[in-house]
């Protein structure tokens, strides 16, 4: 079923009123409505709304398992890591630092992070979010109702994949006879790119 915050722009769009929408028909505009009709119509968006939800919680579960998941396989990297002597090679230190960033992004995106955006948002031109101490700023974006489910999507599986991903890689790159700031360049931009370039496309794709 459709987001029911969706309705008025999908009724707007299509050139007709959100009664028509939800009864699927055109109807004159002089015909009136009795108290069974008004009471079936209420029913539909209260039920749209209920399924709604039911399906945000369950997939707010799936990744809240998926987030446990990758936190056992990471503490797990780590500990071979120690063991395999490779903690004597690389920063460890500034592995788990980074790490810890994917874990905090990870628990915010999957248990946190707002489902919907107000609806303000839909009505305005806005490319910032802020949820207390976290902002997301893409310029060139107007978060909405429409991208925002894409944009989320793509941080929950961004930071798991990069809890799971990159430890190994970090390894791989402290290993190479890189200069200091190449090591930092090989460290940041994969992980800030991975993350926003596909914010940027979802978001302009489903604005």
């Amino acid at each position: 079923m459709p987001d029911i915050t969706l309705l008025i722009p999908l009724a707007q769009a299509l050139g007709i009123s959100v009664t028509e929408l939800l009864e699927g028909r055109r109807m004159p505009s002089n015909e009136p409505m009795n108290a069974t009709q008004v009471e079936t119509l209420v029913k539909k968006a209260i039920t749209m709304t209920e399924e709604d939800s039911q399906v945000l919680k369950q997939r707010r579960k799936t990744y809240c398992r998926l987030l446990i998941g990758c936190l056992i396989l990471t503490v797990a990297e780590f500990w071979i890591l120690i063991k395999s002597g490779y903690g004597q090679l690389v920063s460890v230190s500034n592995i788990a630092v980074m790490e810890l960033l994917s874990i905090i992004f990870g628990i915010y995106f999957c248990v946190g992070i707002k489902e919907k955006l107000p609806a303000y948002y839909d009505e305005n031109s806005i490319s910032a979010y802020s949820d207390g101490i976290f902002r997301i700023n893409l310029a060139g974006v107007h978060f909405n109702n429409r991208n925002w489910p894409h944009i989320v999507q793509a941080g929950r599986i961004w930071s798991l994949i990069t809890m799971v991903v990159m430890p190994p890689y970090y390894v791989w790159i402290d290993t190479l006879p890189l200069p200091n700031h190449g090591v930092v360049l090989a460290w940041v931009l994969p992980f800030l790119g991975t993350l926003l370039i596909p914010m940027f496309y979802l978001g302009r794709k489903y604005e």
